[in-house]
């Protein structure tokens, strides 16, 4: 079973009454999970496959923030208020399972088990501390950096969980923007790095050949 780092602070029998509540669903690649601006209705917590988070910006172009995979999850806000909305658009980049939770079904289990708040403040928690870090690479970090820390985190989304060569199946485009950066800029790192033997480029993709040389690079 994926294990889910928030939640980690339930026992193990209210972990499997949470498991048991929510209800399993399918997506094939290419799929639309949901848009940003729709009704932020139920959590999605990732079992299988991966996903990319897209925003639409103040310009109106697509922006790509992240990937996301087993033991991810989103859509959290939705638990929290009736008028959520959804924030980003989530789309399916491989075939992927999820586990949903809706506020009906959240609000049975607060009351029959008063624990479950925890997950609540963790899953709150996590997401400012992501945000944070974020906003401090941005301001902080050197372009060149930025990227790899965004390639580094795909191989570890993309891996097996060991220093594995693992293959990150997305584009030169999705990978600048997630670090913030132009394509120009991305191909060069990406350039430099097939170079050093640390991936190599194919076509939507990147062989991430010495994982541990690109963890290394990436602090």
């Amino acid at each position: 079973m994926t294990e889910f780092e928030l939640l980690e602070g339930l026992s193990p029998q209210e972990r499997r009454e949470f498991i048991a509540a929510c209800t399993p669903r399918r997506f094939q690649r290419r799929d639309i999970v949901c848009h940003e601006g729709d009704p932020g209705d139920c959590v999605h917590l990732i079992t299988a496959g991966r996903l990319v988070v897209r925003v639409t910006t103040p310009l109106g172009h697509t922006a790509t923030l992240t990937i996301l995979g087993p033991g991810d999850m989103f859509g959290e806000q939705a638990l929290l208020s009736p008028d959520a909305r959804r924030t980003a658009t989530i789309v399916a980049v491989t075939d992927a399972q999820t586990l949903t939770l809706n506020r009906r079904q959240l609000e049975r289990l607060r009351a029959e088990h008063p624990q479950v708040e925890r997950f609540l403040t963790t899953s709150l928690a996590a997401q400012v501390r992501r945000l944070s870090a974020a906003v401090l690479e941005a301001l902080y970090l050197p372009v060149e950096t930025r990227v790899l820390r965004r390639l580094a985190h795909l191989a570890r989304v993309y891996g097996d969980g060991d220093d594995r060569p693992s293959t990150v199946r997305l584009t030169q485009e999705d990978l600048a923007s997630m670090a913030g950066t132009t394509r120009a800029t991305a191909n060069k790192v990406l350039r430099e790095l097939e170079d050093q033997g640390v991936v190599r480029l194919g076509r939507g993709s990147v062989l991430v050949v010495d994982r541990a040389g690109l963890e290394r690079k990436a602090r």
